[in-house]
């Protein structure tokens, strides 16, 4: 794919989806990390109408830590997976205090070694937090990128580095959240809606 047609792409996508996405509510890193562990295979709307309760009702990662598993699979009963994210969360909230002094890791490779941080997590919190650029690859990402020629990789890890030499590195970041969103009301799994897509000149429609 040639830089200007990619050009075009990116613009599309900043003119609709805009150039930043508003964060979970959080005051500390520890509280990001799990905002992002708790949106997997849940709706951004959902964790944030749940998290100003959370914090009342667990303020330090100790008191998440030190919390009977089922107090913390109540408070977060509204998310998808609730008892394995409720499990990954007091065991994250552990290895923070007793491995990494309090403080959460900010390498790739340390924060893969807490309980329930995939890669797709550790790049968001890496954004989020410190503003490290990265690419994350869900279902979203990886059929469009593949659909408008970005990615030929038929995994994840192959399609985030496709997309990582593809695109310009001020735009990883917001590439993530801008075609998960039109992922999730446009180009869907099920049916593509390309009358209103804003990406249908340069779809690749036979991938």
């Amino acid at each position: 794919m040639t830089k200007d047609k990619t050009g075009r792409i990116l613009a599309a996508l900043d003119q609709t989806y805009g150039i930043t996405k508003e964060g979970f509510v959080h005051s500390q890193d520890w509280q990001l990390l799990l905002a992002i562990m708790l949106s997997a295979q849940s709706t951004d709307k959902q964790v944030d109408e749940m998290l100003p309760s959370l914090w009342e009702k667990f303020p330090t990662a100790e008191s998440v830590a030190e919390a009977p598993l089922e107090e913390i699979e109540q408070a977060i009963r509204s998310v998808g997976l609730y008892k394995n994210k409720a499990k990954n969360m007091k065991k994250c909230c552990a290895q923070i205090i007793v491995e990494h002094d309090g403080k959460v890791p900010v390498t790739m490779e340390e924060l893969l070694t807490l309980a329930g941080v995939g890669r797709k997590t550790a790049t968001l919190f890496l954004a989020d937090a410190y503003g490290i650029p990265g690419v994350t690859v869900d279902t979203h990402v990886f059929r469009i990128s593949r659909r408008i020629g970005w990615a030929k990789g038929n995994n994840p890890v192959k399609v985030e580095q496709e997309l990582m030499k593809a695109l310009p590195k001020e735009h990883w970041n917001r590439i993530n959240f801008q075609l998960i969103y039109h992922g999730r009301t446009v180009c869907t799994a099920r049916k593509c809606h390309c009358e209103n897509c804003v990406l249908e000149a340069w779809c690749e429609k036979h991938l």
